[in-house]
């Protein structure tokens, strides 16, 4: 017997951290120092709670005395030392930094999730189904493309806030901004799913699964989804990124996340206020964290287009 015969085989760690994806990932330095400072960008809005100093959203912890202190400097009157900074309600910068980063993170992956969603199943039925149902959904999906996202969202956003009682505008205001990017971001998944499934379905798996009788949903869902999850992977990473950017240019603009839930954009739009007045730091600091995780992330993006392309593989 051979001694090879006797050998376990690998287990499923050293099997995927051997496999061509994460090779590929390693040799990725760009993509590393990515991934390393998402990984830590989004673990510290996440223990947020727990890391924070103080909780910039609770009154009985502020003091207006702490008030535009420098970053590293002592308080003039309750000689507090602050990482970052206050602003001008002596709010910690460090803790409304991590507290924006969860409200900016969930509306991101929300927005995204939900354009995900949307633009899969749009893309799935106009590929297989064809005829009117491709017509009328591509033909809406160009009408939209002729618009700038951000505008197709803050049009959105002003008709949901419209038709919300005044009494609950604050409270659904975070959902109203997820439906608003969200419904602006669903035509490249769309599109994309779309010319997947014209491949997809004339292939011999799925003429098999019609010979045997199989409903057309689920072709769609069991057979040809799964074969056109590589690029929509690609787009949902991307689009994470410019979703997050939306929501801060949303609240920069003031028709965002409402002043009680500020996100990194109403951080950085109480910022600008004082940027000429000497208090740069209250601008600053926000608006490198945003700019350090949407850069990341998209970087990252970057690398898994190209490492799920076949043509580079």
């Amino acid at each position: 017997m051979s001694v090879h015969a006797d050998t376990p085989p690998p287990g499923r760690l050293r099997r995927a951290w051997d496999s061509d994806f994460l090779y590929s990932f390693r040799r990725a330095p760009v993509a590393v120092f990515s991934a390393v400072v998402v990984l830590i960008l989004m673990l510290a809005a996440l223990l947020a709670p727990w890391i924070a100093p103080h909780n910039p959203f609770d009154p009985a912890t502020l003091d207006l005395m702490n008030g535009f202190t420098p970053p590293g400097a002592p308080n003039a009157f309750t000689g507090e030392t602050f990482w970052l900074g206050t602003d001008d309600q002596g709010r910690d910068v460090f803790s409304t930094i991590l507290f924006g980063m969860r409200i900016s993170l969930f509306v991101g992956f929300s927005a995204v999730l939900l354009a995900m969603i949307l633009g899969v199943l749009l893309g799935l039925l106009a590929g297989y189904l064809g005829g009117w149902t491709e017509t009328i959904i591509m033909r809406i999906a160009d009408i939209q493309l002729t618009f700038p996202a951000i505008l197709v969202a803050m049009l959105i956003f002003g008709i949901a806030k419209g038709i919300t009682p005044p009494e609950y505008r604050d409270q659904m205001a975070i959902w109203v901004l997820i439906l608003a990017i969200g419904l602006s971001d669903w035509v490249q998944f769309a599109r994309v799913v779309r010319g997947a499934t014209l491949v997809e379905k004339n292939k011999e798996y799925v003429q098999a699964a019609r010979l045997v009788g199989r409903s057309p949903l689920a072709i769609m869902l069991r057979h040809i989804l799964p074969n056109v999850l590589n690029p929509v992977l690609v787009i949902a990473t991307i689009s994470l990124a410019l979703a997050i950017i939306a929501e801060a240019t949303l609240s920069f603009l003031g028709v965002g996340a409402p002043p009680t839930k500020p996100s990194l954009g109403t951080l950085i739009r109480i910022g600008q206020e004082f940027m000429f007045s000497g208090e740069w730091w209250i601008l600053f600091f926000p608006a490198a964290t945003l700019l350090a995780l949407a850069l990341s992330i998209n970087l990252l993006g970057d690398w898994l287009r190209d490492a799920l392309n076949p043509r580079l593989r």
